[in-house]
């Protein structure tokens, strides 16, 4: 792995995990009142895309980062069906 590559992995952790505070306290809170329904798809729509690109360019470290920030999105999502 390369330094670019590593630098995309560490920005990719970085962005995965920035959802995890917001899932953490709407699924502690059962509120997600303050959390757009609209953002939430986009960001979605876009982490799909990213991954759609990393595969396009085999770049694992997009791949793999966009895929986990896809599933906190995708959790996000349901907590905002569930409770918002």
């Amino acid at each position: 792995m390369d330094k670019i590559e590593l630098i995309g992995f560490v920005a990719g952790i970085l962005v995965a995990i920035s959802l995890l505070p917001q899932v953490i306290k709407s699924w502690k809170t059962r509120s997600t009142k303050d959390v757009a329904l609209s953002w939430s798809i986009i960001n979605l729509s876009g982490q799909i895309l990213w991954i759609v690109y990393g595969v396009y360019i085999s770049s694992t470290s997009l791949v793999v980062m966009s895929s986990i920030a896809l599933v906190m999105n995708i959790f996000m999502v349901t907590l905002k069906l569930r409770f918002g």
